[in-house]
């Protein structure tokens, strides 16, 4: 899948304002964009950066086929020239990204891209397609994983995926998150992500018996096999079934640990009584999974009914997000380089305030109080600022400027790392593991007010005063 190349996977106008800026010199300059976004998903407090890996792949393997060549002159609006330099096209751009498993706010910048005009925009598409989807699926895994409280959760959702890699690379995101592992078992193949399975009711029902068929599964996989006690009656005869072959299979070999789902009917319900009767027939390290369409807030409503459920399986309302289903980040050009190599500052106007610009190319701070160790704000910085954490530093509301904190005890964090420089991947990436490590790390250093499901605190993305004035000076000379 990570072998594809996928460079004609871009919208149409990259090509048509590409071939502009061949044809007025542009694509000789090095432009800035960022990649950013303005609201959180499900009006949370915060998301999670991922999909910094997949978009490496396709800035490796970035390239235009001869068959890609000869499509696009069928369109008969290219420069002939231009689709001669497309046919020896590669990225010699730079770029820095926050690694992946970063809690992320509104308005500051994932990624940077500094490239010439032509190799900034031609992976505008890829770039947003991927970091939208897999922010938005380790954003929705996080919620679910914080909702369980400890109990594990595993991602479901392969077969409810909006496609193969909205499946694959959903469940790593999802890892990243904090699940625990997942069912599909290409994601696992591909990136180390744990897969794991139980069983469908189809194998119960190829069997005469439900007997026969816990028997016949545990006798195969005798290693803390799940068995599904729902197919019939879950309290009369899935739960009673499992632990006569639980017993007449597993305890006879020393081995205790096992497990039942429960996949319908009231699963506080169900879990309690199952719970009960594992328990009184000795299987006292059988765990209860549960699975139906669970979100957060089911998941939440459980822990506070008391259900008795060890393992959360989450599927379609995990791996679509459904509740907030799209991770809406935005590629914008930022500044663009003169004939001289001066910096010069762009900004997109908008009636609609939340959609102006920060301009500039820049660094992204984030602040930590000594004391706590919690992260504090997070600042954007002028590319040449540098913030000296020694000395006492004043930050500010951009949209309220007389509201002040300064800051003293505290440590200073450039969250923005080189990946690309001069077109050579500059970054090493880690395992999966080490970044959903990363991830529960980075998240122990936001405060839980930070983490509500309902209005969140408020997380401060402050400017600069020397950015604050930059963008101010453009707002006045565009009339704003």
């Amino acid at each position: 899948m990570n072998e594809k190349n996928l460079s004609m996977l871009c919208d149409f106008y990259e090509f048509t304002m590409s071939n502009g800026y061949f044809k007025n010199g542009f694509y000789k300059r090095n432009v800035y964009f960022d990649v950013f976004f303005r609201k959180v998903p499900d009006n949370g407090g915060f998301a999670i950066a991922a999909g910094l890996e997949q978009v490496i792949s396709y800035i490796k393997n970035l390239h235009f086929s001869d068959d890609d060549i000869s499509y696009l002159r069928t369109k008969g609006i290219f420069d002939e020239q231009f689709l001669e330099y497309l046919s020896n096209f590669k990225f010699h751009g730079d770029i820095y990204a926050v690694p992946e498993g970063t809690p992320v706010f509104p308005n500051e910048p994932v990624m940077t891209v500094r490239a010439p005009a032509i190799e900034a925009q031609m992976i505008e598409t890829f770039v947003l397609l991927t970091v939208n989807h897999q922010t938005l699926i380790a954003t929705k895994a996080n919620r679910i994983v914080r909702a369980a409280q400890g109990r594990a959760v595993l991602e479901f959702g392969s077969r409810r995926a909006q496609g193969a890699s909205g499946a694959v690379d959903g469940a790593r995101a999802a890892y990243i998150g904090g699940c625990a592992g997942t069912a599909c078992t290409l994601t696992d193949e591909l990136y180390g992500v744990p897969a794991g399975g139980t069983m469908a009711h189809s194998w119960i029902q190829m069997f005469d018996s439900e007997y026969d068929a816990f028997k016949t599964y545990c006798e195969l996989y005798p290693d803390n096999p799940t068995l599904l006690v729902d197919t019939y009656n879950t309290l009369k005869s899935g739960v009673p079934n499992a632990i006569k072959v639980f017993k007449e299979v597993l305890l006879p070999q020393g081995k205790t640990k096992c497990a039942i789902r429960l996949d319908s009917g009231d699963i506080s319900y169900l879990s309690k009584k199952a719970r009960k009767m594992l328990d009184e027939a000795g299987l006292t390290d059988c765990t209860i999974t549960a699975s139906n369409s669970l979100d957060e807030y089911l998941i939440r409503d459980l822990m506070m009914q008391g259900a008795q459920v060890d393992t959360f399986g989450v599927g379609e309302r995990l791996i679509t997000s459904s509740s907030s289903p799209v991770f809406g980040g935005v590629y914008k050009l930022v500044a663009v380089e003169d004939e001289g190599g001066e910096i010069v500052p762009k900004i997109k106007v908008s009636e609609n305030t939340a959609k102006i610009t920060n301009p500039h190319f820049k660094k992204l701070y984030r602040y930590y109080d000594n004391e706590s160790g919690k992260a504090i704000a997070d600042e954007l910085c002028v590319y040449d600022e540098v913030v000296d954490d020694k000395k006492p530093r004043t930050i500010f509301d951009p949209m309220a400027t007389w509201k002040t904190k300064t800051l003293t005890d505290f440590t200073a964090k450039e969250l923005l790392v080189p990946v690309f420089k001069g077109g050579e991947c500059v970054y090493e990436s880690p395992s999966i593991k080490e970044i959903a490590g990363y991830c529960a790390a980075q998240l122990d250093l936001l405060w839980d007010e930070v983490k509500r499901f309902e209005n969140p605190h408020t997380y401060y993305v402050d400017l600069s005063k020397k950015l604050y004035e930059i963008k101010n000076i453009l707002l006045s000379v565009y009339g704003v």
